[in-house]
C-alpha cells in the first residue's frame, strides 16, 4: 500500500494534538502519577482502534440510516465531558484526590471514547480519506494498527508530561489552577467537534 506512510503521519497528527484524551491523561498525570495512570493509557490504546474498526466494517451504515443515532452519541459525549470538566474544576485540593477521587479504570477509557467527539472526528476523517469502497475493511485495520502504535508514545508523553508537573505544582492553589484550566481546556476541546 502506497500511503502508508501518510497513514501513520496522520496518526501521529491526530493523536497528539491537544483533545479529550490527551487533557485527561495530562490531568491523570498530574494527579494520580504513570503507575495509577496506565489503564487509562491502555484503555485508550485499545478502546479506539476497536471503535474505528467497528465504525469502518459497518457502523457507519447504521448511524447513516439512523441519523438520530450520531446526535444521541454526541449529545451523551458532551454531557459526560460536561461532568468530567466540572468533577476537575471542583478539585481543588491535592488531599481531596487522596480521600476518593480515582483515575479512569481500563473499561472506563475503553468506553470514554465512544463519547469522545474527537474520536468520532478523527475516525471518520481517516476513513474518509484513506479508505475506498475496494479496500476498505484492510485499510480500516491499517488505520486501526497504526493508531494503536502512535498512542503509546503521543498519549504516553501527555501522561509523562503531567506526572512531572508534580514537581512544580505543590500547593492546593496550584491544584485548583491547574485542574480548572485543565477542564476549560477539556470544554474547549471539544467545541470544534460540537459544531461539524
Amino acid at each position: 500500500m502506497d500511503n502508508l506512510l501518510s497513514i501513520f503521519l496522520f496518526s501521529l497528527v491526530m493523536t497528539i494534538t491537544p483533545g479529550p484524551n490527551n487533557i485527561m491523561i495530562l490531568a491523570s498525570g498530574l494527579n494520580f502519577g504513570i503507575r495509577k495512570s496506565i489503564p487509562n493509557l491502555l484503555g485508550i490504546a485499545f478502546g479506539f482502534p476497536i471503535m474505528l474498526i467497528a465504525v469502518g466494517f459497518g457502523l457507519d451504515s447504521l448511524v447513516t440510516q439512523i441519523p438520530g443515532i450520531h446526535l444521541f452519541v454526541k449529545v451523551a459525549g458532551v454531557g459526560y465531558l460536561l461532568f468530567l470538566a466540572y468533577k476537575m474544576f471542583v478539585t481543588t485540593q491535592q488531599k481531596k484526590l487522596n480521600q476518593g477521587a480515582k483515575p479512569l479504570t481500563f473499561i472506563q477509557a475503553v468506553l470514554f471514547q465512544w463519547v469522545n467527539p474527537k474520536a468520532w472526528v478523527m475516525i471518520f476523517s481517516g476513513i474518509g480519506v484513506f479508505t475506498t469502497s475496494t479496500d476498505m475493511q484492510t485499510t480500516t485495520l491499517i488505520l486501526a494498527l497504526s493508531f494503536f502504535i502512535a498512542i503509546f508514545p503521543c498519549n504516553g508523553s501527555w501522561l509523562f508530561l503531567g506526572s512531572q508537573m508534580k514537581k512544580l505544582i505543590k500547593t492546593d492553589f496550584h491544584y485548583k489552577v491547574f485542574n480548572r484550566t485543565m477542564a476549560i481546556l477539556l470544554l474547549v476541546s471539544v467545541i470544534p467537534s460540537v459544531f461539524k
